[in-house]
């Protein structure tokens, strides 16, 4: 069977091309790939040839936020059907090292992760019409739920994860800086696990408007109304926990300006060396943890989607046929009418 793919072949060099799709072995599962998100690391691929020190060393599919229907089943996939609709987990740990054994799958010293250039060979990604994966990565969705809702499960299991890091959020007053897709959906996943309080900022009003729709509890738009956040400094700090989806420097300092004493940072944006202002941190036994990826948050996240508990609806602003894939990445750059864009697989 043929299928189109969109593949990177190096800084600001996107192409839609056509192939063959291998059958499915194994326990390998053939799936026509009905919706894809375009992730931030996508856009630093495409726009810079790389994050940081990944680069783009040999061609790649793009592509790691999926949804789609079976068409092919593998001689060894049992509980599964053709025809059925699946939401695609990118994440494929060996679950033999180390990390794996010791349940910390998202650690695994072997990932395969699709669209992913740190490994060599690079690990190929979704967006195409159809993509043979493993069994273990399908995990099954009702018919009435949209294929581009189910395709936000992998950011929406990255932001459970991140929320899971924080610990019990019961009543607690939770910061959230940056109002992309993962500020929006760590909004509505900080709601879903009790905060009593969920303050987003960001300096776009679209995508703070977004983010309210997702369960923030008021917005601030930092670059025309920074000092309302000020206001949050008072007595040391109003914040139990911030939720820093942005990695700007700025945005991390007023994070450690408004935490209380003994609040919780949980770094969720990725970006180069960040300095941070450590005498506040140390002052106020502030703790900063990291976030990656996830595991089993991402089952939770499906179900999440599929059972309607978290609504994703308000953070899919376009969606673009995988023709036009180029001015799709040009759009989801631009954060003053975008939040999450998606590519459509329909041919």
């Amino acid at each position: 069977m043929q299928t189109r793919v969109c593949r990177l072949y190096g800084q600001d060099d996107l192409r839609i091309e056509t192939e063959n799709a291998p059958a499915s072995a194994h326990d390998e599962v053939l799936i026509r790939v009905g919706a894809g998100g375009v992730c931030g690391s996508d856009m630093h691929y495409y726009f810079e040839g790389g994050i940081g020190q990944i680069r783009v060393r040999e061609p790649i599919i793009l592509g790691h936020e999926a949804a789609g229907a079976i068409v092919a089943l593998g001689p060894d996939v049992t509980g599964l059907v053709i025809g059925q609709k699946v939401a695609i987990n990118p994440s494929h740990p060996c679950g033999t090292c180390s990390y794996c054994k010791k349940n910390l799958q998202q650690h695994c010293l072997n990932m395969k992760f699709f669209g992913s250039a740190m490994p060599m060979p690079h690990i190929q990604g979704a967006f195409r019409d159809l993509v043979n994966v493993r069994q273990g990565q399908c995990f099954a969705i009702s018919n009435q739920t949209d294929i581009g809702h189910a395709a936000c499960a992998e950011p929406l299991a990255v932001c459970l994860h991140a929320v899971a890091r924080a610990g019990d959020l019961s009543g607690k007053k939770v910061l959230i800086t940056g109002a992309g897709p993962i500020g929006s959906l760590c909004a509505a996943a900080a709601k879903r696990a009790g905060a009593s309080e969920i303050v987003v900022t960001d300096l776009q009003d679209f995508a703070l408007n977004v983010a309210q729709q997702m369960g923030a509890t008021s917005t601030i738009n930092i670059a025309n109304a920074a000092d309302d956040l000020k206001a949050y400094e008072q007595d040391k700090g109003q914040f139990d926990v911030c939720l820093e989806c942005s990695a700007a420097p700025a945005a991390l300092r007023s994070a450690i300006s408004v935490l209380r004493p003994q609040g919780i940072l949980v770094q969720v944006g990725v970006a180069g060396e960040i300095p941070v202002p450590f005498n506040p941190l140390v002052a106020k036994e502030i703790t900063i943890t990291g976030t990656f990826r996830f595991h089993a948050e991402f089952a939770d996240a499906v179900r999440l989607i599929d059972r309607g508990d978290i609504n994703v609806t308000p953070i899919i602003t376009q969606t673009y046929p995988l023709e036009t894939a180029q001015e799709a990445f040009e759009v989801a750059r631009d954060r003053s009418k975008s939040v999450k864009v998606q590519l459509s697989f329909a041919n």
